[in-house]
Protein backbone atom coordinates (compact mmCIF):
# COMPACT_ATOMS: atom_id res chain seq x y z
CA UNK A 1 0.00 0.00 0.00
CA UNK A 2 2.73 2.38 0.61
CA UNK A 3 4.61 1.46 -2.11
CA UNK A 4 2.15 2.30 -4.45
CA UNK A 5 1.31 5.90 -2.15
CA UNK A 6 4.90 6.23 -3.16
CA UNK A 7 4.54 5.72 -7.22
CA UNK A 8 1.35 7.79 -6.94
CA UNK A 9 3.12 10.67 -5.45
CA UNK A 10 6.06 10.67 -7.53
CA UNK A 11 3.52 10.47 -11.07
CA UNK A 12 1.91 13.27 -9.85
CA UNK A 13 4.73 15.03 -8.66
CA UNK A 14 6.90 14.46 -12.61
CA UNK A 15 3.07 15.33 -14.42
CA UNK A 16 3.25 18.68 -11.90
CA UNK A 17 6.72 19.57 -13.11
CA UNK A 18 6.12 18.65 -17.12
CA UNK A 19 2.84 20.80 -17.07
CA UNK A 20 4.38 23.90 -14.58
CA UNK A 21 7.43 23.69 -17.17
CA UNK A 22 5.50 23.50 -20.01
CA UNK A 23 3.20 26.60 -19.42
CA UNK A 24 6.28 28.31 -18.17
CA UNK A 25 7.67 27.71 -21.36
CA UNK A 26 4.69 28.95 -23.27
CA UNK A 27 4.68 32.63 -21.36
CA UNK A 28 8.30 33.09 -22.07
CA UNK A 29 8.07 31.64 -25.74
CA UNK A 30 9.48 34.10 -28.45
CA UNK A 31 6.35 35.19 -30.90
CA UNK A 32 7.37 33.71 -34.25
CA UNK A 33 8.75 36.54 -36.64
CA UNK A 34 6.31 38.65 -38.94
CA UNK A 35 6.82 36.89 -42.39
CA UNK A 36 7.44 38.81 -45.22
CA UNK A 37 4.02 40.40 -47.13
CA UNK A 38 2.55 42.93 -49.08
CA UNK A 39 -0.60 45.61 -48.53
CA UNK A 40 -3.08 47.63 -50.06
CA UNK A 41 -2.76 51.12 -49.17
CA UNK A 42 -6.06 51.96 -49.14
CA UNK A 43 -8.79 54.87 -48.45
CA UNK A 44 -6.21 57.75 -48.84
CA UNK A 45 -3.41 56.42 -47.43
CA UNK A 46 -5.49 55.37 -44.76
CA UNK A 47 -6.16 51.72 -44.32
CA UNK A 48 -3.69 48.94 -44.88
CA UNK A 49 -5.48 45.64 -45.87
CA UNK A 50 -3.48 42.30 -46.84
CA UNK A 51 -2.76 41.09 -49.85
CA UNK A 52 -0.16 38.19 -49.65
CA UNK A 53 2.51 36.43 -47.76
CA UNK A 54 5.72 36.29 -49.64
CA UNK A 55 7.27 32.89 -49.38
CA UNK A 56 10.44 32.17 -51.67
CA UNK A 57 9.03 34.76 -53.88
CA UNK A 58 5.63 33.16 -54.08
CA UNK A 59 2.52 34.44 -52.93
CA UNK A 60 0.31 32.55 -50.47
CA UNK A 61 -3.21 34.07 -48.86
CA UNK A 62 -2.85 35.72 -45.84
CA UNK A 63 -5.46 35.54 -42.70
CA UNK A 64 -8.95 36.34 -44.08
CA UNK A 65 -11.67 38.55 -42.71
CA UNK A 66 -13.45 35.60 -42.35
CA UNK A 67 -11.38 33.54 -40.29
CA UNK A 68 -11.56 32.57 -36.49
CA UNK A 69 -11.21 35.49 -34.14
CA UNK A 70 -7.88 33.94 -32.17
CA UNK A 71 -6.40 33.92 -36.11
CA UNK A 72 -6.84 37.04 -36.70
CA UNK A 73 -5.96 38.24 -32.84
CA UNK A 74 -2.56 36.73 -33.57
CA UNK A 75 -2.24 38.08 -37.15
CA UNK A 76 -2.76 41.86 -35.86
CA UNK A 77 -0.66 41.31 -32.69
CA UNK A 78 2.66 40.60 -35.30
CA UNK A 79 1.88 42.66 -37.82
CA UNK A 80 -0.30 46.05 -36.48
CA UNK A 81 1.62 47.06 -33.42
CA UNK A 82 0.89 50.66 -33.08
CA UNK A 83 3.77 52.62 -34.93
CA UNK A 84 4.90 49.24 -37.15
CA UNK A 85 6.30 50.40 -40.11
CA UNK A 86 6.10 49.44 -43.79
CA UNK A 87 7.88 50.22 -46.67
CA UNK A 88 5.70 52.35 -48.89
CA UNK A 89 5.62 51.62 -52.78
CA UNK A 90 4.45 53.55 -55.85
CA UNK A 91 5.56 53.37 -59.14
CA UNK A 92 7.56 50.07 -57.89
CA UNK A 93 10.00 52.28 -55.68
CA UNK A 94 10.15 52.73 -52.23
CA UNK A 95 8.83 55.89 -51.95
CA UNK A 96 8.12 56.66 -48.09
CA UNK A 97 6.81 54.79 -45.12
CA UNK A 98 3.02 53.68 -43.71
CA UNK A 99 2.89 53.44 -39.90
CA UNK A 100 0.40 51.57 -37.78
CA UNK A 101 -1.93 53.91 -35.48
CA UNK A 102 -4.58 51.11 -35.03
CA UNK A 103 -6.30 47.50 -35.14
CA UNK A 104 -9.69 46.01 -33.99
CA UNK A 105 -9.67 41.83 -34.59
CA UNK A 106 -13.09 42.93 -33.32
CA UNK A 107 -13.85 45.42 -36.08
CA UNK A 108 -16.90 45.71 -37.89
CA UNK A 109 -16.33 45.07 -41.90
CA UNK A 110 -12.23 45.75 -41.43
CA UNK A 111 -11.06 43.04 -38.76
CA UNK A 112 -7.90 41.49 -40.27
CA UNK A 113 -7.39 45.80 -41.35
CA UNK A 114 -5.20 48.82 -39.77
CA UNK A 115 -5.77 52.13 -39.96
CA UNK A 116 -2.19 53.83 -41.01
CA UNK A 117 -0.73 57.38 -40.97
CA UNK A 118 1.28 57.83 -44.60
CA UNK A 119 4.49 59.53 -44.92
CA UNK A 120 6.06 60.50 -48.34
CA UNK A 121 7.54 63.54 -50.05
CA UNK A 122 6.03 62.41 -53.37
CA UNK A 123 2.93 60.51 -53.56
CA UNK A 124 0.06 61.50 -51.72
CA UNK A 125 -2.41 58.44 -52.18
CA UNK A 126 -6.12 59.75 -53.63
CA UNK A 127 -8.85 58.03 -54.29
CA UNK A 128 -8.44 55.12 -57.12
CA UNK A 129 -4.69 56.05 -56.76
CA UNK A 130 -3.66 53.39 -54.54
CA UNK A 131 -0.37 52.12 -53.66
CA UNK A 132 1.41 49.22 -51.73
CA UNK A 133 3.40 48.80 -48.43
CA UNK A 134 5.79 45.77 -47.36
CA UNK A 135 7.43 44.56 -44.66
CA UNK A 136 10.24 42.71 -48.17
CA UNK A 137 13.91 43.56 -47.18
CA UNK A 138 16.34 44.48 -50.55
CA UNK A 139 16.52 47.34 -52.77
CA UNK A 140 13.27 47.39 -55.15
CA UNK A 141 15.26 50.01 -57.65
CA UNK A 142 14.20 53.07 -59.17
CA UNK A 143 11.28 53.24 -61.99
CA UNK A 144 7.91 55.67 -62.77
CA UNK A 145 4.30 55.51 -62.46
CA UNK A 146 2.47 58.44 -64.72
CA UNK A 147 0.10 59.42 -66.70
CA UNK A 148 0.22 58.70 -70.30
CA UNK A 149 1.12 60.92 -73.31
CA UNK A 150 -2.10 62.55 -75.61
CA UNK A 151 -0.18 60.03 -78.34
CA UNK A 152 -0.07 57.16 -76.07
CA UNK A 153 -3.83 57.82 -74.59
CA UNK A 154 -5.04 58.02 -78.10
CA UNK A 155 -3.05 54.36 -79.47
CA UNK A 156 -4.39 52.75 -76.28
CA UNK A 157 -8.11 54.11 -76.54
CA UNK A 158 -8.28 52.84 -80.28
CA UNK A 159 -7.20 49.24 -79.09
CA UNK A 160 -9.90 49.03 -76.30
CA UNK A 161 -12.57 50.48 -78.93
CA UNK A 162 -11.37 47.62 -81.29
CA UNK A 163 -11.69 45.34 -78.40
CA UNK A 164 -15.23 46.31 -77.30
CA UNK A 165 -16.29 45.95 -80.71
CA UNK A 166 -15.28 42.06 -80.57
CA UNK A 167 -17.88 41.75 -78.07
CA UNK A 168 -20.79 43.15 -80.00
CA UNK A 169 -20.73 47.02 -78.39
CA UNK A 170 -19.66 50.35 -79.24
CA UNK A 171 -16.38 51.81 -77.83
CA UNK A 172 -16.97 55.34 -79.09
CA UNK A 173 -18.38 56.65 -75.63
CA UNK A 174 -15.14 54.91 -73.35
CA UNK A 175 -15.01 56.21 -69.58
CA UNK A 176 -12.15 55.14 -67.69
CA UNK A 177 -11.21 55.01 -64.21
CA UNK A 178 -7.27 55.57 -64.78
CA UNK A 179 -5.22 54.71 -67.26
CA UNK A 180 -1.16 54.55 -65.86
CA UNK A 181 1.91 54.73 -67.57
CA UNK A 182 4.47 52.20 -65.60
CA UNK A 183 7.98 50.49 -66.32
CA UNK A 184 7.71 46.59 -64.59
CA UNK A 185 11.44 45.56 -65.90
CA UNK A 186 13.32 49.33 -66.13
CA UNK A 187 13.91 49.03 -70.40
CA UNK A 188 12.22 52.49 -70.15
CA UNK A 189 9.38 51.18 -72.48
CA UNK A 190 6.14 51.95 -70.80
CA UNK A 191 3.81 49.10 -70.29
CA UNK A 192 -0.15 50.60 -69.35
CA UNK A 193 -2.81 49.37 -67.46
CA UNK A 194 -6.23 50.54 -67.59
CA UNK A 195 -9.71 50.28 -66.36
CA UNK A 196 -12.33 51.44 -69.27
CA UNK A 197 -16.34 51.09 -68.82
CA UNK A 198 -18.88 51.79 -71.35
CA UNK A 199 -22.90 52.64 -70.59
CA UNK A 200 -24.11 50.00 -72.79
CA UNK A 201 -27.72 51.07 -71.76
CA UNK A 202 -29.65 52.76 -68.37
CA UNK A 203 -29.18 49.75 -66.61
CA UNK A 204 -25.77 47.81 -68.06
CA UNK A 205 -22.30 48.25 -68.01
CA UNK A 206 -19.44 46.80 -70.11
CA UNK A 207 -16.16 46.85 -67.76
CA UNK A 208 -12.70 46.67 -69.01
CA UNK A 209 -9.17 45.79 -67.48
CA UNK A 210 -6.20 45.47 -69.62
CA UNK A 211 -2.41 45.18 -69.05
CA UNK A 212 -0.62 46.96 -72.91
CA UNK A 213 2.79 46.07 -74.10
CA UNK A 214 4.99 47.44 -77.25
CA UNK A 215 5.73 44.99 -79.45
CA UNK A 216 9.20 45.25 -81.41
CA UNK A 217 7.13 47.16 -84.36
CA UNK A 218 7.03 48.93 -82.15
CA UNK A 219 2.96 49.16 -81.09
CA UNK A 220 1.08 48.84 -78.42
CA UNK A 221 -0.79 45.42 -77.82
CA UNK A 222 -3.51 44.32 -75.32
CA UNK A 223 -1.17 41.39 -73.17
CA UNK A 224 -4.15 41.38 -70.49
CA UNK A 225 -7.62 41.91 -71.10
CA UNK A 226 -11.04 41.04 -69.65
CA UNK A 227 -14.20 42.32 -70.67
CA UNK A 228 -17.41 41.56 -68.70
CA UNK A 229 -21.14 42.82 -68.41
CA UNK A 230 -23.49 43.48 -65.63
CA UNK A 231 -26.59 44.99 -64.91
CA UNK A 232 -28.31 46.46 -62.03
CA UNK A 233 -30.13 42.87 -61.03
CA UNK A 234 -26.42 41.86 -60.39
CA UNK A 235 -25.56 44.79 -58.65
CA UNK A 236 -25.69 44.34 -54.74
CA UNK A 237 -26.56 47.35 -54.33
CA UNK A 238 -29.45 47.35 -56.54
CA UNK A 239 -28.30 50.45 -58.03
CA UNK A 240 -26.15 50.39 -61.00
CA UNK A 241 -24.59 53.91 -60.10
CA UNK A 242 -22.43 52.12 -57.58
CA UNK A 243 -20.38 50.82 -60.70
CA UNK A 244 -19.94 54.10 -62.17
CA UNK A 245 -18.29 55.12 -58.99
CA UNK A 246 -15.66 52.10 -59.12
CA UNK A 247 -17.12 48.66 -57.56
CA UNK A 248 -16.36 45.65 -59.04
CA UNK A 249 -14.01 47.29 -61.58
CA UNK A 250 -10.54 46.11 -61.53
CA UNK A 251 -8.05 48.57 -60.42
CA UNK A 252 -3.77 49.28 -60.38
CA UNK A 253 -2.93 49.30 -57.25
CA UNK A 254 0.86 49.23 -57.89
CA UNK A 255 4.03 46.45 -58.97
CA UNK A 256 6.31 45.31 -57.08
CA UNK A 257 9.33 42.73 -57.41
CA UNK A 258 8.44 40.05 -55.75
CA UNK A 259 10.24 37.08 -56.58
CA UNK A 260 13.74 39.04 -57.68
CA UNK A 261 13.91 38.16 -61.10
CA UNK A 262 13.90 41.53 -62.36
CA UNK A 263 10.27 42.29 -63.71
CA UNK A 264 7.78 43.84 -61.01
CA UNK A 265 4.55 41.79 -60.53
CA UNK A 266 1.10 43.85 -61.25
CA UNK A 267 -0.91 44.37 -58.13
CA UNK A 268 -5.09 44.64 -58.70
CA UNK A 269 -8.27 45.93 -56.61
CA UNK A 270 -11.76 45.20 -56.69
CA UNK A 271 -13.93 46.50 -54.52
CA UNK A 272 -17.17 45.18 -53.86
CA UNK A 273 -19.53 45.30 -51.21
CA UNK A 274 -18.54 42.45 -49.12
CA UNK A 275 -15.15 42.26 -49.39
CA UNK A 276 -12.33 43.43 -51.98
CA UNK A 277 -10.37 41.00 -54.36
CA UNK A 278 -6.62 41.41 -54.86
CA UNK A 279 -4.79 39.91 -58.76
CA UNK A 280 -1.05 40.16 -59.31
CA UNK A 281 0.03 39.19 -62.71
CA UNK A 282 3.71 38.44 -63.67
CA UNK A 283 5.16 38.54 -66.61
CA UNK A 284 7.91 35.48 -67.07
CA UNK A 285 9.79 35.00 -70.85
CA UNK A 286 7.47 37.52 -72.21
CA UNK A 287 4.25 36.08 -71.49
CA UNK A 288 1.60 37.03 -68.82
CA UNK A 289 -0.40 35.17 -66.51
CA UNK A 290 -2.57 35.32 -63.42
CA UNK A 291 -0.10 34.43 -60.82
CA UNK A 292 -2.11 35.12 -57.81
CA UNK A 293 -5.49 35.76 -57.08
CA UNK A 294 -7.28 36.29 -53.06
CA UNK A 295 -10.94 37.46 -51.54
CA UNK A 296 -10.73 39.00 -48.45
CA UNK A 297 -14.15 38.87 -47.00
CA UNK A 298 -14.83 42.22 -44.63
CA UNK A 299 -19.12 41.77 -43.73
CA UNK A 300 -22.36 40.99 -44.60
CA UNK A 301 -23.85 43.82 -46.75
Amino acid sequence: MKGRTLQFALFALVSFVFVAGNAFAQRNAKPAPPRSIVFAVLNDGKTLEPIAYVSRGKLQQPVNGSDELRIITAFNRTYYKPGQKYRLIFGGSEVGSVSVTSSDPKADCSSNMATIATTSATFTPKGLVMGLATNLPGKFGTSFRKRPTANERAEIETLVSAEIAKHKFSGKDLKYHNLTSIDVDNDGVAEMVGTYWIEIDAKTRGLFFFIAEKGKNPKYSLAVKDFRTIDEANVMSGDIKSIDEGVYHELLLDSLDVDGDGVREVFTYVQSFEGAGFTAYSRKQGKWTKSYEWSNYHCGF
